[in-house]
């Protein structure tokens, strides 16, 4: 008895050793991705290599090397682990809303807010979702983003269809498309140096949220 005992508890201990190195090599792999960011954003997919993400940082060439196997996993790894937070970010606007008028309005200004503060990562988005289309090595992590920003949409449509007391008109295909079609136009507006690319935007995904709903009753 007392023999298995030491065995499971040297297993338990084993396993905790190699948690904890799995835990840290996904730390530091994510250290080294918020580091990465600005140059991926400022600079793009084509124009980026590994090299010169090591010179704009202050990590070496060979370190990012091992942490991640090219730049394609680098690149995408900063992408998700933005978007994941983008993800949370309007999850936590539909959790806090309490009526159809305080959700429409988080989510129009929240979509506003970080097209204009974040613009330089949403453009590396929508690069790389465009390279997708000629580069297969994109597809599957593209794919895997662009699925959960639609499940994101429609955790919104559905919430203030709730709220509103009403029922969405259109798929979750379909709702995505439309955001997304309005924020890579303000996007683009902005980026051209249209100062009211961002009010436009606030007052536009308000009005269409407001229309994708059918009221009950």
């Amino acid at each position: 008895m007392d023999a298995v005992t030491v065995e499971q508890r040297a297993e338990r201990s084993r396993d905790r050793v190699s948690r904890r190195r799995v835990d840290k090599f996904a730390d530091r792999r994510a250290q080294l991705a918020n580091s990465a960011l600005l140059t991926l954003s400022e600079l793009g997919y084509a124009r980026t290599s590994l090299r010169e993400i090591a010179q704009n940082s202050e990590f070496s060439h060979g370190v990012l090397h091992y942490y991640f196997t090219d730049k394609v996993d680098l690149i995408m790894h900063c992408v998700k682990q933005y978007k994941a937070e983008c993800v949370r970010r309007y999850d936590e606007i539909v959790g806090t809303s309490l009526t159809p008028d305080d959700l429409k309005h988080g989510f129009a200004t929240g979509l506003a807010t970080t097209m204009c503060e974040d613009a330089s990562m949403h453009r590396l988005w929508y690069d790389l979702r465009s390279q997708s289309l000629f580069e297969e090595s994109f597809r599957a992590d593209v794919g895997e983003i662009d699925r959960s920003l639609e499940r994101m949409i429609w955790r919104i449509v559905s919430r203030y269809a709730e709220l509103a007391d009403a029922s969405p008109t259109v798929t979750s295909p379909v709702a995505y498309a439309m955001f997304d079609g309005m924020f890579q136009h303000g996007l683009a507006k902005f980026i051209g140096g249209d100062a009211t690319a961002g009010l436009e935007l606030t007052a536009n995904v308000e009005h269409v949220l407001g229309s994708l709903v059918f009221h009950n009753g």
